[in-house]
């Protein structure tokens, strides 16, 4: 993979080349999993797709696919030695150049894979850095994405230099001769390691005082699976222009945007990377920084793609993230994008399920309108948007107004008339209703004031709450029922029947 190619000083050694080259003709490659009994058959099917989706994402052929199913993968070659032969044979019949596995293989089981299939082997991980590292444009991506690679080298290590084989002399900090190269290759991808968290550190810091210098406006951060409409969402709400294309991990980089809301005013939505199942926990700790913006902001919007067979496990996964960033506890709206293709929506976005199921018994297949009554089902709260055809948009600025203002409260403030500078601080982050001059020579101002700014006004401020909040609404935990298990058939038929 690019593991080795991040290193500009060093120079390359004779070991072949392991990386997914996309400068020549793509590359032929054999898609390989081993599942546990406990998947269905439409799971299995799943995860050999989105290995595919990712396989192509690296500019790689899938000319063939095999999978197993083991309670526990063998320990040398993951694979069983059956289909290990059979693994052979299909590389062999394709001429197949590389083996992608969908789990992590050890280092000694990568190697036995190589000496037995003639052929390079990568995982699951391997290929999603190699990705990342086609993507990344920016530095703090770039590396970020080389951290990542390197950690998941270290292990692996075996003579990538060959300008360092001997250390000739000694000194203070050297060992001198005899030293062996696989312990001088580790000690400098270690300190190249240290060096790259440093760096990354000092952006992570820079990237915290820019997100906590927006603390006077509302952010909204979009979250969730890969390539699932996020950036389209974004453009849709802003009139902006944030590249967006049908590929996994088409957006590394944050970006920022103004979105004005008519009943509410700015606010600041952020498109950060998209997550994917088993996503390694190196690299959301290297893109820590890329995910300030989710840790930061008042709002998440989870956006989920409904139209893939696989939402519900998409949404799980991308919830697992969450739970590892620490943020699974923060206000979060699950917002099912792509409605316009399996929702049983009019033209308007009105559902109209008579007709659409009339429809699609006729073209025989339900399976569309069967997963959104069991999403609606799992997910009362859910809103269901086609960010494509900007349709449900509005039912969604609704609900982002009925959730941020949970953080504020309707107050009245009695202060000093004289007081002007506090008078400007409340026409600028505050949505004033009213104000009265009093004969004593104070001001009353009956305005609604975030939570952050009312706790720390000063003591000479008086404060009387109207109401203890503002527009109470119920924010779910995003998290899968037992509805969410029926089967599409069943939650047609009960559709019918309501």
């Amino acid at each position: 993979m690019t593991n080795a190619s991040s290193f500009n000083n060093f120079e390359e050694s004779e070991i072949p080349d392991r990386t997914v080259s996309t400068a020549k003709r793509p590359e032929k490659a054999v898609l390989v999993s081993v599942l546990q009994p406990r998947f269905t058959s439409e799971e299995a099917d799943a995860f050999i797709e989105e290995l595919a989706g990712l396989a192509a994402a690296a500019g790689v052929d899938v000319v063939a696919t095999l999978a197993q199913r083991r309670a526990t993968p063998h320990p040398a070659t993951c694979l069983g030695q059956g289909k290990v032969d059979e693994l052979k044979a299909l590389v062999e019949l394709h001429q197949a150049d590389v083996v992608i596995f969908n789990n992590d293989l050890s280092p000694s089981q990568t190697r036995n894979l190589e000496n037995d299939l003639k052929v390079k082997v990568i995982d699951r991980t391997e290929l999603i850095l190699d990705i990342f590292a086609i993507r990344a444009q920016t530095y703090e991506a770039k590396l970020a994405v080389e951290l990542a690679q390197l950690e998941y080298s270290m292990p692996r290590l075996k003579r990538m230099w060959t300008h360092l084989s001997r250390q000739t002399k000694g000194g203070v900090g050297l060992r001198g001769p005899g030293e062996k190269q696989l312990e001088v290759d580790r000690r400098l991808a270690q300190k190249r390691i240290n060096d790259l968290k440093s760096a990354l550190d000092d952006i992570h810091n820079r990237k915290k005082r820019e997100v906590a210098a927006r603390s006077s406006s509302n952010t909204i951060s979009l979250v969730g699976y890969t390539n699932v409409g996020k950036s389209e969402l974004i453009n849709a709400l802003t009139n902006s222009d944030v590249f967006v294309k049908d590929q996994l991990f088409a957006t590394l980089d944050t970006r920022t945007r103004r979105w004005e809301i008519p009943s509410w005013g700015c606010v600041l939505v952020s498109d950060t990377v998209g997550f994917v199942r088993d996503l390694p926990h190196h690299l959301i700790a290297s893109f820590r920084a890329t995910l300030e913006e989710a840790v930061r902001a008042d709002l998440l919007l989870h956006v989920a793609d409904g139209s893939n067979p696989d939402v519900f496990s998409q949404i799980e996964a991308a919830s697992e993230v969450l739970r590892d960033l620490g943020v699974d506890e923060k206000q979060t709206l699950l917002v099912i994008n792509k409605a316009d293709l399996f929702a049983p929506w009019d033209e308007s976005g009105n559902e109209n399920l008579g007709e659409a199921l009339e429809e699609k018994l006729q073209e025989g297949d339900i399976s569309g309108i069967g997963r959104y009554r069991r999403l609606k089902r799992a997910f009362p709260n859910a809103i269901f948007i086609s960010a494509g055809k900007k349709i449900g948009l509005d039912r969604l600025a609704e609900k982002v107004v009925e959730a941020l203002s949970q953080n504020y409260a309707n107050v009245e403030l009695r202060f000093s008339s004289g007081n002007g500078k506090f008078l400007s601080f409340l026409s600028e982050h505050s949505a004033i209703e009213s104000r009265q001059f009093n004969e004593d020579g104070t001001v009353s101002v009956t305005c609604k004031i975030a939570e952050r700014f009312l706790n720390a006004l000063p003591q000479n401020i008086q404060v009387r709450r109207r109401t203890s909040a503002i527009g109470r609404s119920t924010i779910e935990k995003i998290s899968l029922n037992q509805s969410a298990a029926l089967n599409d058939a069943d939650i047609i038929q009960e559709g019918d029947n309501e």
